[in-house]
């Protein structure tokens, strides 16, 4: 299903468009597209006076505070290298965003992602980031058990993994939400404003 409107009252939440997570092998979508098209939306939610949530996965420098819990996955070790939890440049330095850092894959979890939220009166969020099925997908589960409305930008996310990123796009998201690519949302936007 195709995004059919937008709450008067939405958000953009972007999710982990720091350094570090752009680094790695991105699929279907590079990092250059999804960084692109993410400032597309923020340059237009900012346009129309609405929030934008930059948010960030960071961890203590010796990973201590990072989950713990059994899984087959390695684990990072050693330092993590300088600048690596910083926002990208093409999306980060403005004042009136809002900024959370979490320490899990989604992004309400620990944080006060919630609490920002509700204190605007956002009934919606807009959502994108990287990787589609690890901390978008855990934040679009989270903002639905959280009865927001919810819109997927599927062409400003990517995964490390082209299936799992169509898995979460094409068997999750519409369970939660709408999904629509970034012209079709700031078409919506701009129409409706």
């Amino acid at each position: 299903m195709a995004v059919t409107t937008l709450d008067e009252r939405t958000a953009l939440v972007l999710i982990d468009l720091q350094h570090g997570v752009l680094a790695g092998p991105r699929a279907p979508h590079t990092a250059a597209e999804v960084i692109a098209n993410s400032a597309t939306l923020a340059h237009a939610f900012r346009a129309h006076g609405l929030p934008v949530v930059l948010v960030r996965v960071s961890f203590a420098p010796d990973w201590a505070d990072s989950p713990k819990g059994r899984n087959e996955s390695p684990q990072p070790g050693g330092l993590p290298p300088e600048g690596w939890d910083l926002i990208v440049d093409e999306i980060a330095g403005h004042p009136g965003d809002i900024h959370v850092t979490k320490r899990n894959w989604g992004a309400f979890y620990g944080t006060d992602l919630d609490l920002q939220l509700r204190r605007r009166g956002i009934t919606q969020i807009v959502l994108a980031g990287i990787a589609t099925s690890i901390g978008v997908e855990s934040t679009a589960r989270a903002a639905h058990e959280h009865g927001y409305h919810l819109a997927l930008a599927t062409d400003a996310m990517t995964d490390s993994d082209t299936e799992a990123h169509r898995h979460s796009v094409g068997k999750i998201f519409p369970r939660l939400g709408e999904t629509g690519t970034t012209t079709e949302i700031v078409e919506i936007l701009d129409k409706t404003r």
